[in-house]
């Protein structure tokens, strides 16, 4: 039986994603947005691109919440960016407020779906979508470290002149500045990344992965990155349908100091066995003393974050 995927958004990278996932000719996709006209439209010129490249998916768009009814797994990238003279708190409480109401539709239609989240700051919208979902953690999962791992050995192979499958990394912790690359697992066809690249330059290229997503937003002007984040979600997508067993860096909850990190009842980017049933294990990964304590400087932002929901009754 084919798998049905919601797109709660269908903005630049919700529409990118459904593109993905078209490619692989063997789900039906339902792009939701409140915008009359956008998502059926998106929808259509989609679908109308399946015989040209021999996909049999299946694409609509939609304003009505009940054509998403059944859905296995549900995305929601709806949100607002932040906008000039907008404070980080502001922010937070706006997509909060979103992603409590896209949630509590999306599950209302499809109460067995898995949840991916992409909306920032996303460790804190992972929380309020798992408090208002009333799901188990396992099925209510962030896209974080993934996009982050990708630029990071984008840059690496760009350095050494390798193909990126020789270049094996992990980013933990919070999206762009709370970023943790483990240099110390870092390598390159098997050879430590520490003998490739001196350390002075490999400062400057983790730099460059932590303000990635700001690069893209400067040379754009107008919006922001969403070819290689809607590529990471169709990834997670992927090792779900078809139960891959990949581990990979999401935001996911950490329950009691799950996978080992020190870190209690939070979502945090950590490694992940993701399955058929959504995230199946929190990854141990031995950490260096500084790539430790990175991160629980990443998870003590997270928690100020859900503080402030908290403080404003938006968590509880």
């Amino acid at each position: 039986m084919r798998k049905k995927i919601t797109i709660a958004g269908a903005g630049q990278t919700g529409a990118t994603l459904a593109h993905w996932l078209a490619l692989r000719g063997d789900v039906d996709v339902v792009l939701f947005d409140i915008v009359d006209g956008m998502p059926q439209g998106k929808a259509l010129d989609l679908l109308e691109a399946m015989p040209i490249i021999g996909s049999d998916a299946h694409i609509v768009g939609t304003n009505d919440w009940e054509a998403t009814k059944d859905s296995d797994i549900v995305v929601i990238t709806s949100g607002l960016p932040r906008k000039p003279g907008m404070s980080r708190d502001d922010l937070l409480k706006v997509n909060a407020g979103i992603v409590a109401d896209v949630t509590r539709n999306a599950v209302a239609q499809s109460p067995n779906s898995i949840l991916i989240l992409l909306t920032n700051p996303l460790d804190a919208m992972c929380h309020v979508a798992l408090q208002e979902s009333g799901f188990p953690a396992s099925r209510v999962f962030g896209q974080a470290g993934i996009l982050d791992t990708a630029r990071f050995r984008a840059f690496l192979a760009m350095e050494l002149n390798v193909s990126v499958a020789e270049v094996n990394a992990y980013v933990l912790g919070g999206h762009g500045d709370d970023m943790v690359p483990l240099i110390g697992s870092t390598n390159v066809g098997g050879i430590p990344i520490s003998k490739l690249i001196p350390a002075e330059r490999l400062g400057q290229i983790v730099d460059r992965a932590r303000k990635g997503g700001g690069e893209i937003v400067a040379l754009l002007k107008t919006g922001s990155a969403f070819y290689a984040p809607s590529a990471a979600i169709a990834q997670m997508i992927d090792a779900v349908l078809n139960d891959r067993k990949r581990i990979l860096p999401c935001s996911v909850y950490t329950g009691d100091n799950e996978g080992g990190y020190d870190v209690n009842n939070l979502y945090l980017g950590l490694p992940a066995r993701l399955g058929a049933t959504g995230v199946e294990k929190v990854v141990h990964i031995d950490l260096t003393e500084e790539e430790n304590a990175a991160l629980q400087k990443s998870a003590a932002s997270v928690q100020e974050l859900v503080t402030v929901l908290k403080d404003n009754d938006l968590l509880h």
